[in-house]
């Protein structure tokens, strides 16, 4: 009867003793990976958000151009004096600056 309750304490520490390192990963991975990714696309809809017409941008191929015409999904860019060229929104990369016009 006593060897009973002295197994089930036992199988009881295993089982935490099982589960603890895979809660350890778990947390691990969530601050190192998860959290900064989280951030990043984050601060990237806000950009993308705060975007207006003069700003200069590099698009996500490496182009860059300053914005002419922006709605909800397209940026229109003016690569050189006479060049225009339609893109979504989603595919600038960041923002360089702003000009003056």
């Amino acid at each position: 009867m006593f060897q009973y309750a002295a197994t089930s304490g036992s199988q009881a520490s295993s089982i935490y003793g099982l589960i603890l390192p895979f809660v350890l990963m778990f947390v691990v991975f969530y601050f190192l990976l998860i959290r900064p990714q989280q951030k990043k696309t984050k601060s990237r809809n806000q950009m993308l958000k705060a975007l207006k017409k003069g700003d200069k941008v590099v698009t996500i191929g490496g182009l860059h151009g300053t914005i002419v015409e922006i709605t909800d999904d397209i940026a229109v860019l003016r690569v050189n004096d006479v060049t225009k060229l339609t893109f979504d929104r989603g595919s600038i990369s960041h923002a360089i600056g702003e000009t003056k016009e």
